[in-house]
């Protein structure tokens, strides 16, 4: 094989990963630049010489078919081949890929942004792709190769989905999340029945914290109900005076208040004041943070990297944010 013909294998394999990383060959050509007609016609190409249907076509677009997922640990391997080729031949300009974490906690700032930090001073031109969505959508993404890695609240003695590898990162416990001058902050911890009475922000269905409030309400009902997405909006509204919230502690620990904030690092800042919080009286389960990846004989090094980042970072936190005492 000549060398343009190795290059446009190169090229050929890159379309392939990227129509399987961002789900659909319409998102694909779209980064790589390309007409849809001509990335199509690439893809089918390489099906002919393989034999296979690497691709699902319907009318709402192509996306890549159970075949194709079972390619890709062989495709990124012959990737990663080609890029320990450019490196051993001295190439400066290797071809940049990019890393996609699924998270459904944006909220996790002392692990996230350091653990990314590490990682690009090691690949310096691989882009990594943060994306909040639910936990559900995460593990779909990891199984069909749209997402690398996951960041996801898992209850202690759950299950874990048979088909990834998941390791703890970070361990702490359910938390009523509230303004400092809330009625229930003079009490060391929240009873339910005190919970109940306060208009209460739940993250929707989908999310862990749903399903611990619901089994934890025992199927009452509190005064009165909000339903959002995510740990940043629920304490915003909290911040804000429209109630309180149950997150994890590492959830509300940690992270630096936005801008205009300043002073205690532990704490939320807002137009109205700062946010705090206090055990769940009698609620002894442990919430863990867990960083998933689908089960493959083959990880880009990329992705693995990243993933020992994320665990190097956690256990120089010693595995939680939550203060002593």
């Amino acid at each position: 094989m000549g060398p343009h013909s190795a290059g446009r294998a190169d090229r050929t394999l890159e379309y392939i990963a990227a129509v399987t990383r961002l789900g659909s060959l319409r998102r694909a050509a779209e980064e790589l630049r390309l007409s849809q007609p001509a990335l199509s016609e690439t893809v089918r190409n390489l099906e002919r010489e393989l034999g296979v249907d690497l691709l699902e076509r319907k009318r709402s677009g192509a996306t890549m078919s159970a075949e194709g997922r079972e390619l890709l640990p062989h495709i990124v391997g012959v990737l990663e081949a080609v890029d320990r080729l450019r490196s051993a031949a001295g190439e400066q300009h290797r071809i940049s890929r990019m890393v996609r974490v699924g998270t459904v906690n944006a909220a996790t700032v002392p692990l996230l942004i350091p653990a990314v930090e590490d990682f690009r001073a090691v690949h310096p031109v691989t882009q990594v792709e943060v994306v909040g969505a639910q936990q559900t959508e995460i593990q779909r993404g990891l199984a069909e190769g749209g997402f690398d890695l996951g960041l996801v609240n898992h209850l202690d003695g759950d299950d874990t989905p048979a088909g990834c590898e998941s390791t703890p990162l970070l361990h702490g416990r359910p938390v009523v999340c509230l303004r400092p001058d809330s009625p229930l902050a003079a009490r060391t911890c929240v009873p339910v029945d005190d919970l109940l009475a306060q208009p209460l922000i739940a993250m929707r269905t989908g999310y862990v914290m749903h399903r611990f409030v619901h089994r934890l309400l025992e199927g009452r009902g509190p005064a009165f109900a909000y339903s959002t997405d995510g740990a940043e909006m629920g304490k915003l509204m909290v911040a804000e005076g429209l109630g309180v919230t149950v997150l994890p502690d590492f959830s509300v620990v940690g992270g630096p208040p936005p801008a205009s904030g300043r002073g205690d690092p532990h704490s939320l800042r807002s137009r109205q004041g700062t946010i705090t919080h206090r055990p769940i009286e009698g609620v002894s389960i442990r919430v863990l943070l867990m960083l998933q990846r689908r089960r493959a004989e083959s990880v880009p090094r990329a992705a693995r990297d990243l993933h020992e980042a994320f665990v190097r970072r956690a256990g120089r936190l010693g595995g939680t944010l939550t203060p002593p005492g």
